[in-house]
């Protein structure tokens, strides 16, 4: 299951029904998952862990050092989830810092050429579209969808089961559930209303969710406020949840691309 043009370097630990293709690389201290198969020139570099059952597919380069001037050559990590795939041409980049770790979760699915800068933290089942470009410390929840050419700045969060529209641009936290439009820069259009129907929500449950995105953007209260009011929810999990949010997001959060009546706005 080994092509014989493939290297792999001593010390390099492989699991059971690995299959590496022609001209494929592994380093020294990579660690390949049970049945996980990497195509041709794919190439999977020192301190990744990969899940069982990943492929990494043509000219995916798994673990190359960050793209930030403060990197010491010293040692940091990838991990990746189980029963993820990594497109032609995807790049997955090492923490910055000793011993931090860029975290990718379980059946994450990254597009061609689609990119995860160091100490990106990524949750399960997420999806990136091709050219998708993940920022340094940039947080994406499970279950997100990002647009193809779509963008996420260092630092910033996205909430889970949001969507990013494609060739967007994400500077401030995007919190969950929410939807971008196409071509916009941090603005949110609304619910990801498909995806939670996809995902399981009952009716009751989108209700809760559409109602504390109301006191959130339609509300005519600023952040401050907003957050106070979700709190008095009580009986709203997801009201709870989006005053969490508004806790942790120190780049400010995304801005409406309509008015508190629901007309739209001018960019």
């Amino acid at each position: 299951m080994i092509h014989p043009t493939a290297i792999l370097s001593p010390g390099a630990q492989l699991g059971t029904d690995v299959q590496i293709g022609p001209f494929a690389y592994v380093a020294a201290t990579a660690r390949i998952g049970d049945g996980c198969i990497l195509g041709p020139h794919a190439i999977v570099l020192d301190y990744v862990t990969l899940g069982a059952r990943c492929k990494v597919h043509s000219g995916a380069v798994i673990g190359d050092l960050p793209q930030d001037l403060s990197f010491k050559e010293a040692p940091s990590y990838v991990v990746t989830g189980d029963d993820c795939v990594f497109r032609e041409g995807v790049t997955l980049h090492r923490g910055t810092k000793p011993d931090t770790t860029t975290r990718i979760g379980n059946r994450v699915f990254m597009m061609a050429n689609s990119h995860a800068a160091h100490n990106v933290e990524i949750g399960d089942q997420v999806i990136l579209a091709n050219g998708v470009l993940l920022g340094g410390y940039a947080t994406v929840g499970e279950r997100c969808f990002f647009g193809g050419g779509s963008a996420v700045h260092q630092f910033c969060h996205v909430g889970r089961f949001a969507m990013v529209g494609g060739v967007s641009s994400i500077t401030k936290d995007l919190p969950p559930y929410c939807l971008t439009p196409n071509c916009a820069n941090s603005l949110i259009g609304g619910l990801n209303i498909v995806g939670l129907r996809r995902a399981g929500f009952t009716p009751e449950q989108r209700l809760q969710i559409q109602h504390a995105f109301n006191l959130l953007y339609r509300s005519g209260l600023n952040t401050t406020q907003a957050k106070a009011s979700l709190r008095t929810e009580t009986g709203n999990p997801f009201a709870a949840e989006f005053a969490e949010f508004l806790d942790h997001a120190k780049r400010g959060i995304c801005r409406p691309a309509f008015d508190a009546t629901g007309n739209d706005l001018d960019e």
